[in-house]
């Protein structure tokens, strides 16, 4: 019969069964007659002997006799010892039928990270492997990092890299992270809510991707609980009110099919699946439609003997019900990545009401429900098995992916990438299979064949008929890629891409081409500005300046100034220390204006509309800072109209030799070169580059360069020539004041 999503969560066993005490065994009976004054050790004992009669108990008793000496007087929020936490992690790992080796770590599982416990004191008194599976539950605190995100993706990536050596690391923390959220009530609304969205955005879909669905089922909708405590509860109500409408309506569904099975002399079972209340509530949003109208919340699995039954049985189904078309998936002969199998169909049933079925053997229902969890084996070597082996590829996958992703939101997006994906399957024209994510584009499957292709690739036939690289693909979509020498990764990539091999090795490229171009920009803006040194020998090391900046060598000082990192105007000046600057920008040199009846005034240049020879200016008296000029039509202006007599009539006193430093913003279709090519329009218009910064806004490129002209005319000029170049759809004069609202509305 079936039951409904919150009965089941409120079973603390995950397989679904009562522990009894086994035969006899000399060993349990001597350590359960030592631990006869501590039921809940006796409890754990039992649990473990009821899966692997063959468990080392004494091992067992020693750690939980180690965990309460360390956790003596801890209590957790609920006000109950913290002992009882770790024998609950314990007794999780037990039910999903662990070795003794990670009972007894999740007994141990918190004794690094909360008391004076150290790695070296576990490791003799437990052995390094023990040691190694609770170092990689814990967290990383001993460190200072400079956000909580950046300490969280520290703490991820060690226990990713903590999984690909022992595999069990991933259960502990899940069973973990399970007993937290149940008792999560007793902690406050802030961190509720923190917690709920880490387990829901990264631990749940770890437990999918590790076929691990019960737990996974749990996590959701106990996360659900506390982000959306409404809708949680209306669901709650609502299924509960139901329940028993579905029932009837499942028995009248499967007593045609119970009959066609018996006639086939196929035993199975079948009843109703439940379905979790986190799934119900996204596709009320997907589809944008009320609980009433789900209804794929009428489901059926069915569990046979074999996987010849499997089949048998779908074609029965088939015969009694009509299929829906384009509803029946195949994953006993292409499996999930998470080693997932079943035959999936949906059919009419009853009434017209659409109902799914599931339908597998035994085995694959023991693993649908505990992942891999199910593939492990009891060994004296205490090794993972070696089928679990093709399964871990997707997990070194992200490990290798994210040895570029130094900034710890990009690793987190990238691993929220990778865990949050339905697959589907797809064929080279060889007939060899690839899995990749829903909503894969071509340009994931050339870089899942090969690097080399990825970069290369220049378009796509699916099925025969060429496509658009951001095409998505479907399942059972056959895939041949078109690519040439001449092509390479565009910015515009990263928008249709769903696989993290192929995002990364965008970004890898994108950056090596960007590092180029300001390699070369860098090397034209020294070179010019050398030219205005005609009498100095030049005899200078950029090595040793290099070092002294903290760069590694000259190519990375020519990017530096190619980015704008580093100006032209500091290297000359290390370059020529004694040397007379040849021009003289508006920051450091305050003459150029003309006050009538007054002298030895202190001169400065409003920031906030930077004005340049040329410009019509006025004067306001400002304290401690003398007068300030301003454009005109400057909007700082208006604010002190109040105030006439701060006003002053001024005049542009400009000698031959003076620059003034303006920002200029220019928009473009993002291209190879662009930086470079707008670059030397500037310079050949005659401005010198002070610095340069430039982003990129999907396919626009945005460059803003700080550059000196000597008066309007000239700027104007620089302005015109900029705009002339291949790609330039405006070029702007920025200032502070421009900036900060232009800014303000993007945000």
């Amino acid at each position: 019969m079936e039951r409904d999503s919150h009965h089941a969560l409120s079973q603390t066993n995950l397989t679904q069964h009562t522990p009894q005490r086994p035969a006899a065994n000399s060993d349990l009976d001597a350590v359960l007659e030592q631990a006869k004054d501590q039921l809940q050790l006796q409890m754990l004992l039992i649990e473990v002997a009821s899966c692997n009669d063959s468990a080392d108990f004494t091992l067992i008793a020693r750690a939980y006799d180690f965990a309460r000496q360390r956790h003596e007087g801890q209590h957790r929020k609920s006000g109950h010892p913290f002992l009882q936490h770790c024998v609950e992690v314990a007794r999780l790992l037990a039910q999903l039928r662990m070795d003794d080796t990670t009972v007894a770590a999740g007994l141990l599982h918190d004794v690094i990270e909360d008391t004076t416990a150290t790695y070296k004191e576990v490791s003799n008194l437990f052995g390094h492997k023990i040691a190694d599976l609770i170092d990689g539950v814990t967290k990383i605190d001993r460190f200072t990092y400079e956000s909580r995100e950046e300490r969280q993706a520290e703490t991820y990536r060690k226990m990713l890299l903590s999984m690909v050596k022992d595999i069990r690391v991933i259960l502990i923390k899940l069973v973990d992270r399970l007993h937290n959220m149940r008792t999560l009530d007793y902690i406050g609304a802030d961190a509720q809510e923190r917690i709920a969205r880490e387990t829901v955005e990264v631990y749940a879909p770890l437990a999918h991707r590790f076929g691990l669905a019960r737990i996974r089922w749990e996590l959701e909708d106990r996360s659900l609980k506390f982000l959306h405590p409404e809708v949680y509860s209306e669901l709650r109500e609502k299924v509960s009110m139901k329940r028993r409408e579905r029932e009837d309506y499942i028995e009248e569904f499967k007593k045609p099919i119970e009959i066609d099975l018996h006639k086939s002399s196929i035993e199975a079972e079948i009843g109703g699946r439940p379905k979790n209340f986190f799934s119900i509530y996204n596709k009320m949003k997907a589809r944008g439609k009320p609980f009433e109208e789900i209804y794929d919340l009428l489901a059926v699995r069915i569990i046979v003997d074999s996987m010849r039954e499997c089949y048998q049985t779908l074609g029965l189904v088939h015969a009694i019900y009509r299929p829906i078309p384009e509803r029946i998936k195949d994953y006993i002969s292409m499996p999930k990545s998470n080693m997932y199998q079943s035959l999936h169909t949906s059919v009419i049933g009853p009434r017209g009401l659409p109902v799914e079925v599931q339908i597998r053997t035994r085995d694959m229902h023991h693993t649908a429900e505990i992942g891999i969890a199910a593939h492990w084996r009891y060994k004296a070597e205490d090794k993972a098995p070696s089928d679990l082996d093709q399964h871990m590829s997707w997990l070194r996958q992200i490990i290798d992916m994210q040895q570029e992703a130094s900034d710890p939101e990009e690793f987190l997006e990238n691993l929220k990438i990778e865990l949050f994906q339905d697959e589907i399957f797809v064929f080279t024209p060889q007939g060899d299979l690839h899995q990749f994510p829903k909503g894969a584009t071509p340009i994931d499957f050339a870089f899942n064949v090969h690097t080399d292709i990825g970069m290369h690739c220049l378009t796509a036939k699916v099925n025969g008929q060429v496509v658009p690289l951001s095409t998505r693909l479907s399942s059972g979509d056959t895939v041949e890629i078109v690519t040439s020498s001449h092509q390479s990764p565009s910015r515009s990539w990263l928008d249709s891409v769903q696989t993290v091999k192929a995002r990364q090795s965008i970004r890898r490229w994108l950056k090596d081409e960007q590092h180029a171009h300001s390699v070369r920009l860098g090397q034209e803006l020294l070179d010019r500005e050398l030219k205005r040194f005609p009498d100095v020998a030049v005899k200078y090391d950029l090595t040793t300046i290099a070092n002294e900046l903290d760069l590694p060598d000259t190519e990375h000082l020519y990017a530096a100034l190619g980015s704008g990192d580093l100006s032209v105007g500091r290297l000359i000046g290390r370059l020529f220390p004694k040397q007379p600057k040849q021009s003289k920008s508006r920051k450091q040199d305050k003459r150029g204006i003309r006050i009538q009846g007054m002298s030895d005034l202190m001169i400065t240049f409003g920031k906030c509309c930077t004005p340049i020879p040329g410009d019509a200016i006025i004067g306001l008296i400002t304290r401690g800072r003398g007068v300030t000029v301003h454009r005109t039509d400057c909007p700082n202006i208006g604010q002190i109209s109040e105030e006439p007599e701060r006003i002053l009539q001024v005049n542009w006193d400009i000698e031959n030799d003076q620059a003034f430093t303006v920002q200029l913003r220019v928009r473009s279709h993002d291209r190879k070169f662009l930086l470079s090519d707008i670059s030397k329009a500037l310079g050949d218009s005659g401005c010198n580059i002070q610095s340069a910064t430039t982003r990129t806004l999907g396919e626009i490129a945005e460059q803003d360069f700080w550059v000196d002209v000597v008066d309007i005319t000239h700027l104007q000029q620089s302005m015109e020539k900029a705009n002339k170049i291949e790609g330039v759809l405006e070029v702007l004069r920025i200032d502070e004041q421009f900036d900060e609202h232009n800014q303000a509305s993007k945000n």
